[in-house]
C-alpha cells in the first residue's frame, strides 16, 4: 500500500513537471495597433538636453583617451624601432645603377 502512495506521488509530480511543456500559454501582445514612433523623412532626430550633454562627455572622454595614449605610448603609432634615415642609404640600396654603367 505504501508503495502505491509513493508511486501516485511520483506520478503527480511527473505530471506537474510535464504539464508545463504540454500546455502552451499565449501571452499578451502589445505591439499591435498604431505606430509608436512617427517616421521622419530627411529630418534630424530631436534629442534632449541630457542626451546632448552625455554625447559631449562621451566624445570628450574618447578624445582624452586617444590623446593620452598617443602622448604616453607613441610606439603604438610610430612603431617600436627607430625610423631609418634615408640620407644614409646607398644608391645600391635604393636600386640606382652606378653612373659608369651604360
Amino acid at each position: 500500500m505504501a508503495s502505491l502512495v509513493r508511486l501516485g506521488g511520483a506520478l503527480r509530480a511527473g505530471s506537474r513537471l510535464f504539464s508545463g511543456v504540454v500546455k502552451r500559454r499565449t501571452g499578451v501582445r502589445n505591439a499591435g495597433g498604431e505606430v509608436h514612433i512617427e517616421p521622419r523623412y530627411r529630418q534630424m532626430v530631436e534629442t534632449t538636453k541630457s542626451q546632448h550633454i552625455k554625447a559631449e562627455l562621451l566624445g570628450g572622454f574618447m578624445w582624452f583617451w586617444i590623446l593620452w595614449h598617443f602622448w604616453h605610448e607613441p610606439d603604438a603609432v610610430f612603431g617600436h624601432f627607430p625610423y631609418p634615415d634615408p640620407s644614409q642609404w646607398t644608391d645600391e640600396e635604393l636600386g640606382i645603377p652606378p653612373e659608369d654603367e651604360e
